[in-house]
């Protein structure tokens, strides 16, 4: 079908919804939604798209700021901090998969038919794609498992930070690769001047001209220029780049990496979220309309055989590079397992090289099919890695047992004791106090560097999943007195509070909470106290203020214990602005309702309108310069104004109810 560019785009925007919320239900990532959708409308399906220059402007602007994020994530410090994993572990894993493909290649070219055989630099662009792993899923799922702090998450993350790294020199590489072969040593040597030329001048001219203009732009104080700076900003780098002969998402890449040695770094990661996440997951969409279905269900075997062997190859190479460089069974084979399936920077660098003809069609086609297929299958294996790992790990058991020992030596002769979930600054400062009183403790804390050094100053820690039932058994849930989960999470306090109210249903836990939108939710899993440090944090300003003012310390008191005991009832809830963030959908919001002379509800009772079945209820009415007591009698006169408490859609029905 002939769309106009309009067209396309309305066309790939109401997909990419449907493709979305479709995979949300299904707790999936959306870039599967994004791939999923794109199969189905391209060319090679229902035939409702095809490649245009529409589609491909979109896609090269998703790469831009794909890059552009990732440069945002390279600061020195944090290569510093991790350059073991990253130009150790990293290096060698992207290394040796290239060299392993390119080995594959030769080995089978006399094997295979003429169409399928491949030259040693399509070989070397294959690997390439080959090396990179799904940053976003991988950290979606690590996220999601609590696991980013876990010895193999630091694995998985430095490996994939050398990967979107290592897209760099690629970029160079690969459209070097399709000039003659007498002229490739000139075409690189003449691409690797250019690159050192036109980095060297962005980053030596770049850096101080970014600092200086942001600080011009920033003292405006208009949100609309940072935008449009920030714009100019990542589009002029990409375009110098292209003017150099080298490519868009290398110049946007270090343009991210100039911004993020700036302090504007976090306020430019916020700004650029939404272009980046829209764009990437309509370059995700035209990726999915190159995928063939009638060639990829004639060729079904190449295509599992292309599934399989990259997918087993990843994972046999990462696991034992992990084991090489000191890791156990157990971390070796959930790192390998995460990040055996491919990656977004995959499908770029199999573009570039189809677009310089390194590839047959037919061989992109297939190779495709199976990095989308991967991708697809990569939630499920992460899903169940603990499974797998445990099977096929015979040491694993035992590794687990001896760290669950170690909890349980350390906690044997405690007794009335409080059980610590987490040791980051909440944690320790807790501890800190109860060692002051004489209280003993033991924490539980998922970072190893952590546990190791608080070990060594003398604190009560182990590392131990505070989740895990046998975790909170070895550490003395039985003989403890209470249980307190000092990090803001409301996904794993939940789990916590399963498991100690199956262990020890009369166990007193206390949590911490970031505000007062999940108090309910964690108050009937059976926290004894929920203490949202936002609420906490507005009581003590308010308390301090009032201290300073001339109140009595005993009436202040009085107050912060009787907000307490309502639950910050009378806290909860607040008039939102321009400036609040409109996704926060489910935070309780204060809102007004002006009774005009013609709504509805004058002359009704509070009670005959039932305003609480909407999910809502009435804070307060005020009525003149003075306010009226809220209850079910209270009639409601014309000029009133009620004050609705509620989340967004509630508030809603509400103001429905008390206008209509």
């Amino acid at each position: 079908m002939t769309f106009s560019p309009l067209e396309l785009t309305l066309l790939l925007l109401g997909s990419a919804v449907l493709g979305v919320v479709a995979f949300r239900m299904m707790h999936l990532p959306p870039m599967l939604g994004y791939l999923t959708v794109g199969i189905l409308i391209g060319p090679h399906a229902l035939g409702l798209a095809e490649q245009s220059e529409t589609t491909h402007g979109l896609a090269e602007f998703g790469v831009v700021f794909l890059m552009f994020s990732i440069g945002l994530e390279f600061s020195l410090p944090k290569l510093k901090a991790m350059r073991s994993i990253v130009f150790g572990l990293g290096l060698a894993q992207v290394v040796l998969t290239i060299i392993a493909t390119m080995i594959f290649g030769w080995v089978l070219a006399t094997q295979l038919p003429a169409h399928l055989q491949i030259s040693w630099q399509a070989s070397f662009a294959l690997g390439g794609a080959l090396a990179m792993s799904s940053t976003a899923i991988v950290v979606k799922m690590l996220t999601e498992r609590l696991e980013l702090e876990s010895e193999h998450g630091r694995k998985i993350i430095g490996i994939l930070l050398f990967q979107d790294l290592a897209v760099v020199p690629l970029l160079i590489l690969i459209p070097s690769l399709g000039e003659r072969p007498e002229a490739l040593a000139e075409t690189l040597g003449w691409a690797s001047l250019k690159a050192v030329v036109v980095l060297a001048l962005l980053f030596v001219v770049g850096h101080k001209v970014t600092r200086g203009w942001f600080t011009i732009v920033v003292k405006r104080r208009s949100q609309e220029l940072f935008m449009l700076n920030l714009l100019l900003v990542v589009m002029a780098a990409a375009w110098i780049t292209e003017r150099a002969g080298l490519s868009l998402a290398l110049g946007a890449f270090v343009a991210g990496m100039l911004i993020s040695e700036t302090e504007f770094r976090h306020q430019v990661e916020e700004d650029i979220k939404p272009f980046r996440d829209v764009l990437l997951g309509l370059f995700f969409i035209t990726i999915g309309m190159l995928l063939n279905l009638r060639m990829v269900l004639e060729n079904w075997w190449l295509v599992l055989l292309l599934l399989l062997l990259p997918v087993v190859m990843k994972f046999a190479l990462i696991a034992g590079l992990a084991k090489l460089f000191g890791s156990s069974d157990g971390v070796s084979m959930r790192t390998g397992l995460a990040l055996a399936q491919a990656g977004e920077f995959g499908f770029v660098l199999l573009n570039l090289a189809a677009d310089h003809h390194l590839m047959d069609s037919y061989v992109v086609q297939v190779v495709l099919a199976s990095m989308v297929l991967s991708m697809l299958l990569a939630p499920f294996i992460i899903a169940q890695s603990d499974r797998i790992v445990m099977k096929f790990s015979s040491n694993e058991w035992m590794m687990q047992s001896l760290a669950l020992t170690k909890i349980a030596s350390r906690t044997m002769k405690n007794n009335k004791h409080v059980l610590v979930c987490g040791f980051g600054r909440s944690g320790q400062s807790l501890a800190t106090l109860l060692s002051e009183e004489k209280i003993d403790y033991h924490a539980l804390d998922l970072d190893p560097e952590r546990v190791q050094v608080a070990q060594t100053a003398g604190a009560h820690v182990s590392y131990g999943d505070a989740a895990r039932r046998e975790s909170l058994v070895a550490a003395g849930i039985y003989r403890a007195s209470a249980v307190v989960i000092t990090y803001a999470d409301t996904r794993s306090a939940l789990k916590v509070l399963h498991q100690v109210h199956e262990l020890t249903p009369t166990l007193p836990v206390i949590v911490r909470s970031h505000d007062d939108t999940d108090l309910d939710k964690l108050k009937k899993a059976g926290a004894a106290e929920v203490v949202p440090e936002l609420m906490e944090g507005s009581l003590m300003l308010a308390s301090h203020a009032l201290v300073m003012l001339g109140v009595p310390l005993r009436r202040v008191v009085h107050r912060v214990q009787a907000a307490r005991e309502e639950r910050y009832a009378s806290l909860r809830g607040y008039f939102h602005g321009m400036s609040d963030v409109e996704e926060e959908a489910d935070l309780e919001r204060l809102h007004t309702v002006t009774l005009t002379g013609n709504a509805g509800s004058i002359g009704r009772t509070l009670g005959s309108l039932d305003v609480e079945s909407s999910g809502a209820e009435v804070a307060s009415i005020r009525r003149g310069m003075g306010g009226v007591e809220v209850n079910d009698d209270t009639v409601l006169q014309a000029g009133d104004v009620v004050v609705v408490r509620g989340v967004a859609e509630a508030v809603s029905r509400a103001e429905q109810r008390l206008l209509r």
